[in-house]
């Protein structure tokens, strides 16, 4: 390795190390560097004013522009409208489409919007219906709910061709967000812009790939946007000519940093194969912006391809920089000092971001150190323009390319080039359909670009939402340009000076991730697995353990199960009667301490559990978030008693109180979390307890232990009994000496333990049991199929389907049956098995070799009686791949299958009753996942399906402790639910105090207000 390749992954690191950082001091350094733009403000003002009241004097909004002012994301039409758009014309069955129709009409007040606006497009799709031109006479008579007109005409007209109606109106308006369904038309639509002295950069529409099949489709579309794009680009210069957008997660995938290797041997061929043909056909190619966690592995990805010899001399390789992520202006030093290292300009191409409200989810879910986004409108301003200023300052290694729709910021941009003597060096970016009256301006003195999107309207879901967004907001000077009650000044405020007068601070309704609770209790933090940083510090932390040795814990006996029951009891009288306040602070304790030793822990995880590094990390935050939740309902519950009302001259005082010992006996795969929430949840409200943790994971149970021990909890508090269910728990739980049982396991177990408990002399004892499930998902029609595979392969096959909420029954409606089993088979064959300690693996091993076999023993049978769909390879031993088979009914399983093996079974349109009456009859009832774009189906599962967790276009696993409380009902467990505010009271005993406190001599707090009686 050079020198300068060791310098640029230095710079590369120092990048990925900036993604979490402070925010404020982050807009300060950007502050610090807009000097030069400090001497034209006045200018910049003025320019920007100009431009802003000319745009408003002409009106000059364009069609799609009013649609997103009429039909923002901010009410509810905007979000029917773009559901409807995004979902009727890839459905394939009348009957959803029906009920996707009836859904959108009623959702919102329709008949507000008409008239509203003098653009058609926005009267159009208001009434969609208006475009046949004979259903629907608008404004004639006194118009009732739209809704009850939709029935209406329904009756009149029939459901056929309201529907076609409808379709006719949702491609007019992807039409106007779409270039061309394909490059042709593309081309043939662009070629009046060109006439006006526009010029293109083309973008293929749809999102990342889920298969090799698709990734392949993907690279000839953009093969053959590249060849007709070259046609039309004939003598132009190479900046003159058309453009091609990549998106690297269409091109592979498993396009993420985890499979770096991969990537390298797989999608960096292909992307040289592109990039060789763009440049043959002169024309410059980008490679697109996606999600933060990308960046590092396009980074990779780019500066290897940049660095290939085949490109020497071509400037026509570029990037495209999002101004809203912190580390944006760093990116450009390393851009800039790759393109000095290979002697050649980049064309770069300079956004503010499309991903942001994701970001800032992902961000909290994942419990990062901070955002790798701004937090504010102003600050991602101001990182705009620092970032222009540099482009703009280093043209040696850039041709600045500027995407904006703002006045203020075109104003800005002119002022910098003037600064840098930069004036003719640079072109202005817009999207099809937006900012076209501002460009149309400024064509006469600067070379404008149209970012084109061309695809199908079907695949129209996530760039539509993504210019909603963008522009929809009330906050975007589209949006504020159309509102005639704001005035001019707000419209071209200085985001500059707001961003100076708050010193860059963050938005505080946007709380860091480990404050998304507030004070109530602190977020666990977890890792972001796109970030170089933090997979590299992770993966070194994580090294020196994978040789480590722990001691075994001794086996229980019935001797020491004794000695430690009467250790417990005695221990009791002290732990119960000790201040909540205390006990909740050793959990807290015990937190922090999990999160510290989390290294360890995940290796001691990887090493007993296979669980993967991913799994394993997110089950220490879930260890250390049971403590925090339960440490703060604890203080809630159990701080003061609760005074309750009654007659006069009495007090009525609720206390609640520890029952005394109890048996916590956890399974084998949450060996941490389950453990540890169910310990805590005990200790917390003053019992004390003996852990009994599952055969297989005897190490984690101990080390989790001894870290409870070291923050304060007694060792006779908590104590370990390790040792078979069938000896050690059996006599656990038929002692008398137990005051309450919480199990979670098979409902094999739970029915000896219960009826253990009952033939028990003595006291009647709580049993809080979780007992797994035959847990289902439904994709319906009106399914994002890709987004469908994704939650599919997260629920069925993470931690090798080992989970007690992992998915078990698909059902699919058959009218997409095939499309998605498709879909699913080519993202099976992409997954990986292996050390669950590597990064790049996705499944590890099943847990022991009795699993194992009963697992082979299943795919035996299945493969007798089921039609086999696809495996991502052949079971070896104790690593089972996942399989998928498509079977007839559930009732042909016969229990719950512990493991990557996915049921599927086909269900007809309009057959939802059948589906949830299949569902319940299975008596299971833990989780239940729900893939469709039709709230009456969302509200029809719910109201019917008999599950603890009911899970909406979503993975059906992972719950969050305090958000989504898990747990079920039937064969599914007991309740209440673990990490709900309910849990704890389960644990202790309710005592009311009743004084009657006239008895003393009358009743004071009456008498004294009784002055009419004296």
């Amino acid at each position: 390795m050079t020198h300068s390749e060791q310098s640029l992954r230095e710079m590369q690191a120092a990048v990925s190390a900036m993604a979490f950082g402070d925010e404020a001091n982050a807009v300060r350094h950007l502050l610090s560097q807009l000097a030069p733009l400090d001497t034209y403000t006045q200018a910049v003002h003025a320019r920007a004013r100009a431009l802003a009241e000319s745009l408003r004097q002409k009106s000059a909004v364009s069609g799609v522009e009013a649609f997103l002012h009429e039909y923002g994301l901010d009410t509810r039409e905007g979000v029917a409208v773009m559901s409807l758009a995004e979902a009727l014309l890839r459905i394939p069955d009348a009957h959803t489409a029906d009920r996707l129709i009836r859904d959108t009409f009623e959702q919102g007040q329709w008949d507000k919007h008409l008239g509203g606006s003098d653009s058609f497009l926005v009267n159009a799709s208001s009434w969609g219906l208006l475009l046949t031109g004979k259903l629907v006479q608008m404004g004639h008579e006194p118009s009732p709910r739209p809704a009850h007109m939709l029935g209406r005409l329904v009756s009149k007209f029939g459901e056929p061709l309201i529907r076609e109606a409808l379709k006719a109106a949702m491609r007019f308006i992807g039409a106007q967000f779409v270039m061309g369904e394909d490059m042709a038309e593309a081309l043939r639509r662009s070629r009046p812009y060109m006439r006006k002295g526009y010029r293109f950069s083309y973008d293929m529409l749809g999102e990342a790939a889920r298969s090799e099949a698709q990734a392949e489709a993907y690279l000839q579309a953009y093969h053959e946007a590249i060849a007709l794009a070259g046609r039309q680009a004939e003598k132009a210069s190479l900046w003159e000519a058309p453009g091609i957008s990549v998106k690297l997660s269409a091109l592979h995938p498993r396009y993420q940093l985890t499979q770096e290797a991969r990537l390298m041997d797989e999608l960096l061929p292909r992307l040289k194969e592109i990039a060789l043909h763009a440049m043959h056909m002169g024309i410059t190619l980008a490679i697109d912006a996606e999600e933060s966690s990308r960046l590092d592995i396009e980074m990779k990805l780019f500066a290897r391809l940049f660095a290939d010899e085949a490109f020497s001399g071509w400037e026509g390789l570029g990037f495209v920089v999002q101004a809203y992520q912190k580390r944006a202006f760093a990116l450009l030093d390393f851009l800039a000092a790759l393109s000095r290292m290979h002697a050649r300009r980049m064309p770069l191409r300079l956004v503010k971001g499309a991903y942001w409200d994701s970001e800032i989810k992902w961000a909290q879910m994942l419990g990062l150190p901070g955002y790798p986004v701004f937090t504010r409108k102003e600050h991602t301003d101001v990182s705009y323009l620092a970032c222009a200023d540099k482009m703009l300052r280093t043209l040696d290694c850039f041709y600045p390319q500027f995407a904006t729709h703002n006045a203020r910021t075109v104003a800005s941009i002119e002022a910098l080039a003037r600064a840098h003597g930069a004036k003719d060096t640079y072109e202005l970016q817009r999207l099809h359909g937006m900012g076209e009256a501002l460009h149309d301006m400024l064509l006469e003195t600067t070379p404008s670009r149209i970012y084109a999107p061309v695809g199908k309207h079907k695949d129209l879901l996530a760039y539509l939402i993504r210019r909603l967004l963008e522009n929809g907001a009330n906050t975007s000077f589209v949006h504020m340009l159309m509102d005639h009650a704001r005035p001019v000044e707000e419209l071209i405020a200085d985001p500059v000076a707001a961003a100076r007068l708050r010193q860059g601070t963050p938005d505080s309704r946007i709380p860091l991730p480990v404050a998304l609770h507030g004070k109530r209790w602190r977020n666990s933090q977890g890792h972001d697995f796109g970030n170089l940083a933090q997979m590299q510090a992770l993966t070194e932390a994580v090294e020196p353990f994978k040789g480590a040795s722990w001691p075994a814990p001794p086996s229980a006996t019935v001797e020491t199960l004794t000695g430690a029951l009467q250790t417990a009891r005695a221990a009791f009288p002290g732990w119960g009667a000790t201040p909540v306040e205390e006990r909740a602070g050793a959990l807290d304790a015990l937190a922090d301490s999990l999160e510290q030793n989390r290294a360890e822990l995940i290796a001691l995880l990887g090493r007993e559990a296979g669980r993967t590094l991913a799994d394993a990390d997110a089950e220490v935050r879930e260890a250390a978030d049971f403590c925090r939740y339960y440490a703060y309902q604890a203080r809630r519950l159990m701080s003061a008693p609760e005074m309750l009302p009654g007659p006069t001259g009495e007090s009525n005082r609720l206390s609640l109180h520890p029952r005394g010992v109890f048996a916590c006996i956890s399974p084998w795969n949450f060996p941490l979390s389950i453990f540890t929430g169910q310990v805590a949840a005990a200790l917390v409200t003053g019992n004390c307890v003996i852990a009994k943790p599952a055969e297989q994971t005897p190490h984690v149970a101990a080390r989790a232990v001894s870290l409870m021990h070291e923050a304060g909890v007694p060792r006779g508090a908590v104590q370990l009994q390790t040792g078979s269910g069938e000896t050690i728990g059996a006599e656990l739980v038929a002692s008398a000496a137990v005051d309450g049982v919480v199990f979670t396991g098979s409902v094999e177990t739970a029915r000896h333990i219960a009826a253990s408990l009952a033939s028990r002399e003595g006291a009647l004892v709580p049993f809080i049991a979780e007992t797994g499930g035959q847990n289902c998902m439904v994709v319906d029609s009106s399914a994002l199929l890709e987004q469908a595979v994704d939650d599919i392969i997260v629920s069925a096959f993470g931690s090798a389907g080992q989970r007690c909420s992992s998915l078990c029954v698909l059902y699919v409606q058959e009218e997409v049956a095939d499309a998605l089993l498709t879909l699913l088979s080519g993202a099976m064959q992409e997954l990986s098995l292996g050390d669950p300690l590597l990064l790049a693996t996705d499944i590890g091993p099943i847990i022991d070799e009795a699993a194992a076999s009963a697992l082979h023993a299943h795919l035996r049978h299945l493969r007798q009686t089921a039609r086999f769909i696809a495996a991502t390879a052949e079971p070896q031993g104790r690593f089972i791949p996942p399989h998928a088979f498509e079977i007839r009914h559930i009732g042909e399983l016969k229990g719950e299958v512990f493991g990557p093996v996915l049921h599927v079974i086909r269900f007809p349109g309009g057959k939802l009753q059948q589906v949830a009456d299949a569902v319940n009859s299975t008596g299971y009832g833990l989780t239940f996942g729900l893939q469709s774009r039709v709230q009456e189906h969302t509200d029809f599962f719910a109201d019917r399906i008999k599950a603890g967790n009911l899970y909406v276009n979503r993975s059906m696993i992972g719950a969050a402790v305090g958000v989504q409380p898990f747990g079920g009902e039937g064969l599914s467990g007991t309740g209440p639910k673990a990490g709900g505010p309910h849990y704890l009271l389960r644990f202790v005993t309710e005592r009311t105090v009743t004084v009657n406190i006239a008895a003393v001599g009358g009743n004071i707090s009456l008498l004294s207000g009784a002055s009419d009686m004296e």
